[in-house]
């Protein structure tokens, strides 16, 4: 009897190595940070996401009832698969719950991931590019920006200027229009301020931070430019983004 010829595999069926997979924990309100996360990301990572619950207004004492979820939310993040980055998706929250709190809380559930915060992100970015003077503008309420500028000023920088935009509710900070950010951004710079930073998770600054740069003359960072960034450098794995922080070390 004729042996039966081995079945050829077809092109592109032969089993691929597992990619690399990070993690997100999102606020239940927030509607920009996936979308400026997937644009940062290459084909080869994939992002996995689940939602934080949170209640408006964006007081300090509602980003504070935030933690006690924190880990239930993590354990529904693809259970028992590997990931390479954790990134907690509220910049405030993670100011005033504490970067060690949120990073306690996930790691309870998933020890020895890297977690990265807006933030903490931010800082290690403005530390790469050698700058410490900052300018800082969020949307929040007076009571949650002031928290925000003492964290930078505790990680070691200056910030020489803050506006901040008295917003209360995360959904609406995510309509804000490109002219409003662009006019804010001008307002909230300062001819001693070496940077930019713009806070929230839910700013929808991201397709505007190029030209930003190009107007202002200086770095511009985002909450979700800079939590990309970070979690892409955690993994090892090479992204695209806007602005001076996404450029070469030459070019930059």
């Amino acid at each position: 009897m004729p042996e039966t010829p081995p079945v050829a595999s077809l092109p592109g069926t032969e089993r691929q190595p597992d990619p690399v997979r990070i993690g997100l924990l999102a606020l239940a309100t927030d509607l920009t940070l996936e979308h400026d996360l997937a644009q940062m990301l290459p084909a080869s990572l994939r992002l996995h996401v689940t939602r934080l619950a949170f209640a408006n207004p964006t007081t300090p004492a509602n980003l504070r009832a935030m933690l006690p979820g924190i880990s239930a939310a993590t354990e529904l993040l693809v259970p028992g698969v590997p990931l390479a980055a954790i990134g907690f998706g509220c910049t405030s929250g993670a100011v005033v719950i504490g970067d060690a709190a949120v990073s306690a809380a996930v790691g309870a559930v998933r020890p020895g991931v890297p977690v990265c915060t807006p933030a903490g992100s931010a800082v290690q970015g403005l530390r790469a590019l050698g700058l410490r003077r900052i300018a800082l503008l969020t949307p929040y309420v007076d009571e949650t920006t002031a928290p925000v500028a003492a964290y930078f000023a505790q990680a070691g920088l200056e910030v020489v200027h803050v506006v901040g935009l008295g917003m209360e509710d995360d959904r609406d900070i995510a309509r804000l229009d490109p002219a409003t950010i662009i006019d804010a951004a001008h307002r909230a710079n300062h001819p001693q301020a070496e940077a930019l930073f713009v806070s929230c998770t839910s700013t929808p600054i991201l397709p505007l931070i190029t030209a930003l740069e190009g107007a202002l003359g200086k770095p511009v960072l985002s909450s979700n430019q800079a939590l990309g960034w970070a979690m892409l450098a955690a993994t090892g794995v090479t992204g695209q983004g806007p602005g001076r922080l996404f450029a070469p070390p030459a070019a930059a």
